[in-house]
Formats: C-alpha cells, structure tokens, sequence
C-alpha cells in the first residue's frame, strides 16, 4: 500500500493493517514516543507515523535520522490534531538504509542555490516535490490535449547539421581526437573524416523536421530537449531546455494563435484541477496569488495587436521607459509587462518586423513585415514564439539569399514548397519558461531537474 491510496481511500481504511515503504522527512522525538513525517513519493501529502514506548525497538527507532527510508506496519487510525485526518499507530517500524548525521537536506530552511547543489536530493523538499509534481501534470497536459486534436507526435533528431534559427548557438558533435584534428589542404578541420562525414551538432529546434511531417499527416508536434550554446547567465535561459513545437499544415496566422490559446488554457485548468495540494503550496509559500493569476487567464480574452499598433501604444503611455520603443525593434521586458497589465491579460503581438525575425516565416504583403506571432501572459513576457510560414519557393529561397544562408543541407526544406506545399504555421513553447509562469519559481534553474547553464552541468 502506498501513501496516495490510504489518502484517496481513508474512511474505508481506518482501522485496518497496513505496510508502507519510503522515507522519513522529519522525525520528532519525545521521551515516551515519537511522531515521523513519513513520505513514499506517491503525492504531494505526508503521512504522520506514531510511534510509542512499547513498540520494538524503541531506542533505535528513536536514532533513526531524517532522509532514512523505512519499512512501516500498523493501523491506521483518525488523527486527534486538525492538521491531518488519518495517522498511522506503528507497530513495527524497521530501517532499511539509514541516511546518516551529515544528510545535508535537514528540517530547516535551505536555500535555493544550496538546493541546486544538491539536486540529486532536492525533490526530497516540499518545493521541488511541488514543482516535479507540476511538472508531471503540465507534461502529460500538454500529449494530452495534442492527442484529443488528433496530432500525431514527432520525435525529431538531437544530432543535425541544420541551425533551425540561423543564430550559430549549436553545440558541436564530434568523434575527431580534438588533440589531433584532421585537415584539410586549406588548413581546416576536415569534418569529412568525422563520424557523420559533416559538421554537426545538437539540435536548437525540432521546427524544419516537423514542418516535414506536418506535410504527410498534417497536425503533429514534437516535445523534446533542446541545446543552445548561448552564454547566457539569466534567470530564463539554460543550455539544455524542452519545447513544444507544433506545426500545422492549412493552417494560418489566426488558427494558429487559437490553437495556441486554447492549448494553454487547457494546460492551466488541468494543472489547477489535478495538482490541487502541489499549488496550493506554491501559492502560499511560493507566490501570493498563483492561482488566482491562473484562473484569471482561463477566463480572459486573448488580445490581438499588431507589432506596429503595439509600439505605438507604449510610445503615447505616460512612462518614462529605460528601452524606448521603436518601429522595427523588438520590444523589452518592461513593454511586456505594460502590455499585459494595460489589457489586464494575455497579448498576442502579431506582424513583426522581418529583419528580426527567423529566415522562415511568411512575409507579408507590405513586404516588411512577416506573419509571426508572440505571446505574452501577465507576470511572464514572451511565453510561445510562432509564425505562419512562408510556403513560397521563391520569396523562401531570395529570403535565405538576402540573409546570407548556405542552402547546402536545406534543400530539402526549400523542396517541401516544390512537393505538394501549402499554407502551414507553427510555434514554439518553452516548457520550463511554462513551468515558471505556472509555479511562480522564477528560476529556469529549479524547474528542470538537473540543469545544464553556462560553466555548469553537475550530476
């Protein structure tokens, strides 16, 4: 039996045996009898373990350290203290491996920083057994709401010789002896004596491979890690992340932004509806308000404005800005956050200018702007990044000419406009930016589990 079955089925477990194996989370001792905070990681809920004098073993019962795991039998009987309904009166209380003095995640207040050090035993603490948990739920929303739409999932490669953005952040992939590299006559690596014969790395996006899928079976979406060799030391950016990228075949601008309303809408509700106990933690201890913010999302209208509407909305606001906006720029943090609040919910920023946005995205007739679409939700910014994308051969084509790009490796990307192309759109979701947004932890660093960051990638 396990901790979640005795909570969903206690009134018809009262008074019966039972046996329970996990770990101590906290242990308080008195003379005559103790009381453990006991957990076998099958929810959020603790479970209080009595024990008493008599019990076998009593002395070194009470020795036993916090973070031990033990194997527990006895009755489970109504708790007198409000706090729990239902606590279990031992009768036996065995060690099965015992952490020691030094376990260093004690009953005290740790640090964030401390815990990321400690990542391996972080999901012992109520926090990150409230955001893993979150994390679970939003993960299985996410296929969930996918699968009802009849979208097929795609896994796409981790290894490839395309940069999908065009930005150079790839992490290279070799099996070359890095002390003695081959070369070329002209002094280069010679890349052709590599394991896959090119240049390759880890992929920064499953966006070209899903837009060729999208073309066969028409709705599909990929959800998988990611690698951007960026520099970067924020609070929303890590070398290794996962993205929900779905791509959408007949399917324009404006669908593309129902879907994604919708999509995030869903997650949310299933998030508050089946992570119940983990949010209400991070509501009370995390940020005041969560759900609230939450809930208010599910209920709002999705404003539509375009990019240059937006600029010049921010510029007639009564604010002194640090980043004045500008036409053909893109728009800071602090414009997000008045965007959000002047509307009081989720803004989709649409029609961008094309010179910052990606080589693939659909230009539009003003020939200055492309169909690309952002989202920002309150308290977060940018949440989802898509575009319609341009399914023209020739406009695609002069696009990568005027940017400069190799179309070697890409040409058969640019055929699937020649082979049957039509109207398609997609767009992309950081999961852990999501994450953020739906525990109010405002670190990427502690809502993935082990994370990868700049000069950083222990465990």
């Amino acid at each position: 039996m396990n901790v979640k079955e005795i909570i969903d089925k206690e009134e018809e477990l009262i008074g019966q045996e039972i046996e329970l194996q996990g770990w101590i989370r906290n242990h308080r001792k008195q003379k005559d009898f103790g009381f453990i905070a006991f957990s076998d990681g099958t929810c959020f809920q603790t479970l209080q373990i009595v024990y008493e004098k008599e019990i076998k073993s009593f002395e070194d019962i009470q020795k036993m350290h916090i973070g031990s795991s033990i194997a527990v039998k006895g009755t489970l009987v109504k708790s007198p203290k409000a706090e729990q309904s239902v606590e279990v009166q031992a009768t036996e209380i065995l060690l099965l491996g015992d952490a020691g003095e030094d376990y260093p995640i004690q009953a005290k207040h740790h640090s964030r920083e401390f815990l990321r050090e400690q990542a391996y035993l972080r999901p012992r603490t109520n926090l990150f057994q409230a955001v893993f948990r979150v994390r679970n739920v939003a993960a299985f929303a996410i296929h969930t709401y996918f699968q009802r739409k009849g979208f097929l999932y795609v896994n796409t490669p981790l290894i490839t010789a395309n940069d999908g953005e065009g930005a150079g952040e790839m992490f290279q992939v070799t099996t070359l002896d890095l002390d003695h590299l081959p070369k070329t006559k002209e002094g280069q690596v010679d890349f052709k004596e590599d394991f896959f014969g090119e240049k390759v790395g880890l992929t920064v996006t499953g966006q070209l491979e899903a837009e060729a899928f999208a073309h066969a079976f028409k709705n599909v979406y990929t959800f998988g890690p990611t690698f951007r060799a960026e520099n970067s030391n924020t609070q929303k950016h890590a070398s290794e992340f996962w993205m929900i990228e779905p791509e959408m075949c007949f399917c324009d601008l404006n669908g593309l932004m129902d879907i994604e309303e919708e999509m995030l809408k869903f997650v949310v509700e299933e998030v508050l509806e089946k992570a119940k106990d983990e949010m209400a933690f991070l509501n009370q201890f995390v940020e005041k308000g969560l759900i609230d913010k939450l809930q208010r999302l599910v209920k709002s209208p999705f404003t539509r404005m375009t990019h240059h509407d937006v600029i010049t909305l921010l510029k007639k606001a009564d604010v002194q800005w640090e980043f004045p906006p500008e036409y053909g720029k893109d728009i800071a943090t602090e414009h997000e956050k008045y965007l959000t609040e002047y509307f009081d919910g989720p803004v989709f920023v649409t029609d961008w200018p094309k010179e910052i946005k990606a080589f693939y995205m659909k230009l539009n007739p003003d020939g200055e702007t492309v169909a690309a679409v952002d989202l920002e939700v309150p308290g977060a910014g940018e949440l989802m990044g898509g575009s319609q994308r341009e399914e023209n051969y020739e406009r695609l084509h002069q696009r990568m000419q005027e940017l400069g790009m190799k179309e070697e490796g890409l040409e058969w990307y640019l055929n699937l406009r020649k082979y049957g192309g039509c109207v398609h759109a997609g767009f992309g979701m950081g999961f852990e930016r999501l994450l953020i947004y739906l525990t109010g932890v405002d670190n990427i660093r502690d809502v993935i589990p082990f994370p990868r960051t700049p000069g950083n990638c222990l465990f």
